[in-house]
């Protein structure tokens, strides 16, 4: 066959992938906190979560007003006792002053019960919305592609799902109340003023000038604050997250003091943005007091000459003030709305960028069924057809080729570092679409073929052998969790791995806790080769999937190769060539080009590339 020639992968890269985890702005969003959002997606997705709720919210709002009007009642009813009841006591009318008495009390234990109310079901409401965002980071986090997760890193998935949350649960459970009871109080407040005297209702009104001034400061600058918060918390998680999951590395290399330094940086600037938004909060404290407290006294001065003069009754004057400190009582809490607001908003907007994020291998719309077999084989035959494959950040990996591989063949791809043997198998198991051409199984292209179809018929074994918290036979089981521990035993004992299994403390149901850490490399490794037999696929994929092995592990696994493949299409990536000797087929990768295609008898016979490795293997082996 012909192959074209292609560009080399980048230093540091494999198979053309970039590293993850840099820090550097390349123009990638990906290398960035913040993922483009698209306009109204943040006000979008808030919808989208109260949309089940509006009965519940509709009803949590009507609790507030009401509550709001019980609070709002009582200088009504102490200027009505000043004006009139206390006149009327003294003489010797007892009825006004018992009057007012019990309708401040009604009014006091009214405003506590519907307080108790609105908290108890606002706090319902709250966590069902954080529980149903919660679920969404997940869930779309799971859909999301493979080169996705290999460019955003997982700290940045974990500071959206909790400190990104946290933001919004600290607005809905208290700034929100915050806010309604400011607004209502503005409302009713100035109402009550104006319609008590309009000299002082305007002056209190005019008042609120300066006020909605400071607030349109306050939350520019801080809306600023809070997002560049967010990205260095967001890197601190990065940074923490990174160097426990590689702190092998870190203790083997001695990187501990570079590591501190490095946390220390982003630490700082963590603790600047969080300086920059204290001092931003008590800037606003300080302007809306002194606005405040300037009104406040102009309001009671003004108001005590007119009473002095008999144009202002002394009783509307104490509600005036009253309703006054009621007002800007909870402009300081108003900034604690603005900071609790703006941090939800610069967390919102990043979770609705990261649920904006569309799966770069989509489910078909309308998914085909794969045909019947064509053979009693329970292999099925795989083309690439006119197969070319760049990823989005440049660089050709892969330029076009065709390659057909025939029911039940198995075929080893060897050949250096970033030549795209790991590209091609990704790309055979759907981890990424092709750039052009197809990808064809018993002559279905992939794209059309459902998820869950595609991974029953398209199993791949990783050198990384990940393994879940919870038992052996689960972990065996995860490709077909209907099956019996029969099945999970025979698997097992066909790869080799049913006599350490039988030896673990509780044999099958042992917890291998974290990432399989209570079990070695090798053994996780024969725990993935048993978990793969017994999904029983028709194209099985190892990738490096013996690299962790000692030789005798190896050597073990090959035997139970043997069975396992036989009749399976298979694809074998191997950088040891000893696993190349049960294959049928030999595919050598130079550069994304497939430079030798043959047996492996008939390459180790020739004077090409596989021959001088093969030497070189032998002779090493000597």
């Amino acid at each position: 066959m012909t192959a074209p020639t292609t560009s080399v992968p980048a230093p540091g890269e494999k198979d053309g992938l970039p590293r993850t985890g840099t820090t550097g702005d390349t123009g990638d969003p990906f290398d960035r906190d913040v993922l483009p959002t698209p306009p109204g997606a943040t006000a979008a997705l808030l919808r989208s979560l109260l949309a089940p709720m509006k009965a519940r919210v509709a009803v949590t709002t009507l609790v507030l007003l009401l509550q709001q009007a019980a609070v709002q009642a009582g200088p009504l009813l102490v200027a009505y006792a000043i004006d009139t009841a206390v006149p009327a006591f003294r003489g010797h009318d007892h009825g006004p002053l018992v009057a007012v008495a019990a309708g401040y009390l009604l009014c006091a234990l009214a405003s506590g019960a519907l307080q108790w109310v609105f908290i108890v079901a606002a706090a319902r409401v709250n966590q069902d919305v954080l529980l149903d965002l919660r679920g969404r980071i997940f869930r779309h986090a799971q859909a999301l592609s493979v080169d996705f997760h290999e460019r955003y890193t997982s700290g940045r998935l974990i500071s959206r799902s909790t400190t990104d949350v946290e933001s919004l649960r600290e607005l809905l459970n208290e700034g929100l109340q915050e806010l309604i009871t400011v607004v209502l109080s503005f409302v009713s407040i100035s109402a009550m003023l104006l319609w008590l005297d309009a000299g002082l209702g305007t002056v209190a009104v005019a008042s609120f000038v300066p006020l909605y001034l400071l607030v349109r400061l306050y939350q520019r600058r801080v809306g600023r604050v809070y997002r560049e918060r967010s990205t260095a918390i967001a890197a601190v998680i990065v940074k923490f997250v990174e160097t426990m999951n590689g702190i092998r590395p870190v203790r083997a290399f001695r990187r501990e003091r570079a590591n501190d330094a490095a946390f220390a940086a982003l630490n700082r600037r963590h603790e600047r943005a969080n300086g920059d938004a204290l001092l931003e909060m008590a800037r606003y404290v300080v302007g809306s007091r002194l606005v405040a407290n300037t009104a406040v006294a102009a309001i009671v001065l003004w108001g005590a000459w007119r009473v002095t003069d008999g144009s202002l009754e002394l009783g509307v004057l104490a509600a005036a003030v009253l309703y006054l400190r009621r007002l800007y009582d909870p402009i300081d809490r108003l900034g604690m709305f603005l900071n609790s607001y703006q941090s939800a908003a610069a967390s919102l907007e990043k979770i609705a960028g990261l649920l904006a994020q569309t799966p770069s291998v989509p489910e078909p719309p309308a998914p085909r069924p794969l045909p019947p077999r064509r053979s009693a084989l329970p292999g099925r035959e795989v083309v690439f057809d006119g197969v070319r494959f760049a990823y989005r950040t440049g660089g050709e990996v892969l330029p076009r080729f065709s390659l057909t591989l025939p029911a039940g063949q198995t075929v080893a791809v060897v050949g250096s570092t970033g030549a795209g043997k790991s590209t091609l198998a990704k790309l055979l198991a759907r981890f990424y679409d092709p750039s052009e051409g197809r990808v064809l199984l018993d002559g279905v292209d992939l794209r059309e073929l459902a998820v869950p179809e595609l991974r029953r018929g398209v199993v791949m074994v990783t050198q990384e052998a990940f393994l879940f918290s919870g038992t052996v036979a689960e972990n065996i089981a995860i490709g077909r969790p209907e099956a019996s521990r029969e099945e999970i035993e025979r698997a097992a004992k066909a790869i080799g791995a049913h006599d350490f299994i039988s030896a673990l403390p509780d044999g099958y149901d042992t917890d291998v806790r974290k990432r399989g850490g209570r079990i070695s490399a090798g053994q996780r490794q024969l725990v993935a080769f048993a978990r793969a037999l017994l999904a029983d696929p028709a194209v099985l994929i190892l990738d490096e999937a013996t690299s962790s092995l000692d030789v005798p592990g190896e050597q073990a696994v090959q035997r139970a190769m043997a069975t396992v493949l036989r009749g399976r299409t298979a694809v074998v990536i191997a950088h040891r060539l000893s696993t190349v000797e049960i294959a049928d087929r030999v595919l050598v990768m130079e550069h994304g080009r497939i430079v030798e295609d043959g047996t492996p008898s008939g390459l180790v016979a020739g004077t090409g590339r596989f021959a001088h490795l093969h030497r070189a293997w032998r002779d090493s082996l000597a």
